[in-house]
């Protein structure tokens, strides 16, 4: 009995507890070990409908002002962008209004108060500059020329510094110190940066890849052997989507201390193939069968001109370089276009009775001697060609 008895006990003592912990913290006073609780309930309903009424008149001036917003929006001339930052800001400030207004009523300290209210000031006035930001850089680099990748980057710092600097101001408006709060953040970001040196060079090379745009979003470039378009530069890294549907995703420090072969930073570009034909065809009707074709191509330009000249007479024909320009929308497209300009040369120097040679053997023989003068032979891959021809004693 004793044991159940000291078990109640202890329970007891804790509801008293608790219950006296609840009667202090909605701010009653214990005089002469009573808590007066019909006293304070009458308090409580006296606040809070006081604070009912202090938020009645509130959202009242809060739906007139919008109310007189709308009505005025044409006579103004307020469009919508204009009008959802007016009504974000008249909401802002009912919300703002509204929490001092509890607060005063809760006998919080008139000092807490008071920064609270230039707390909520600083953090409207940040959350303008926050949400105008983007509009301002947008003209600005418009303006200039500048392109979409800067204006990203600009976008993200601005917001970064924006974010800490507002931070700030709410802070030291509650007694915070802020020089030691920064000089603490350095101390750790030198820390953070040394522990990420990689990490950091990536970022730096992606801010100064940015800055000096030597190449951009949407450009055909080869890097490191990867080419493709690039979709996307950001801080750390730079993606390339190639002609398989592959991203290749490489790191900026690696791409700004590579060569960057930019295909499209011009208005046209030029690309060559290579043809043959034999040694007995005329040079002349091949070059007008070639530019036949180049000219009847969809992609190939008019202007610059196109070229077919005389490369190489080799072993097994006349070789000719065919230079064409392209758009840069074509590059995408270059093996397919080179291809195809391949196949319609074939077919037309076959129409035009213009052979291309293969490689074949020839065999040397005397008319009066059985000993040949043998060529090295090279054998194509379907067949072999064998040239016998008669020579006399004295043409050895």
């Amino acid at each position: 009995m004793m044991a159940i008895a000291s078990i109640t006990d202890f329970f007891q003592e804790i509801v008293r507890d608790l219950h006296t912990s609840l009667y202090l913290a909605i701010g009653g006073t214990i005089e002469e070990d009573s808590l007066d609780w019909s006293a304070k309930s009458v308090e409580l309903v006296s606040t809070g409908i006081k604070i009912l009424i202090l938020l009645a008149v509130l959202g009242f001036f809060y739906w007139l002002a919008i109310y007189i917003v709308k009505k005025s929006r044409t006579r103004i001339r307020l469009n919508e962008r204009r009008s959802k930052i007016v009504r974000s800001v008249l909401r802002y400030i009912w919300i703002v209004t509204s929490f001092i207004a509890i607060m005063s009523q809760l006998n919080f300290e008139p000092e807490t108060v008071k920064a609270t209210a230039k707390a909520s000031t600083w953090a409207g006035i940040y959350y303008v500059l926050w949400t105008s930001s983007g509009q301002i850089i947008h003209k600005v680099l418009q303006h200039y020329g500048l392109n979409a990748s800067i204006e990203q980057l600009l976008k993200n710092i601005l917001s970064v510094l924006l974010l800490v600097l507002g931070l700030a101001s709410v802070m030291a408006q509650f007694g915070f110190d802020i020089v030691s709060l920064v000089a603490g953040l350095g101390i750790a970001g030198l820390a953070v940066g040394f522990a990420a040196q990689s990490t950091l060079a990536n970022f730096i090379a992606g801010i100064t890849i940015l800055l000096e745009q030597s190449f951009q979003v949407g450009d055909w470039v080869n890097i490191n052997d990867n080419e493709g378009r690039v979709v996307v530069i950001a801080l750390r890294t730079t993606h390339v989507l190639t002609r398989d549907n592959i991203t290749v995703i490489i790191p900026n420090s690696n791409v700004a201390s590579s060569v960057v072969i930019n295909l499209t930073s011009k208005n046209f570009i030029r690309f060559d193939i290579r043809m043959r034909i034999a040694f007995e065809d005329d040079i002349d009707k091949a070059r007008e069968v070639i530019l036949q074709v180049l000219s009847e191509s969809d992609v190939v330009l008019n202007r610059p001109e196109t070229s077919a000249t005389v490369d190489e007479i080799g072993e097994y024909g006349v070789f000719f370089i065919v230079r064409f320009w392209v758009k840069p929308a074509a590059v995408a497209r270059m093996p397919k276009i080179k291809e195809a300009l391949r196949e319609h040369i074939k077919r037309a120097f076959d129409a035009a009775d213009i052979s291309t040679p293969y490689p074949h053997m020839r065999l040397l023989m005397p008319k009066e001697q059985a000993y040949p003068i043998v060529t090295k032979p090279i054998a194509t891959p379907t067949h072999l060609v064998t040239e016998t021809v008669s020579l006399k004693k004295d043409d050895k």
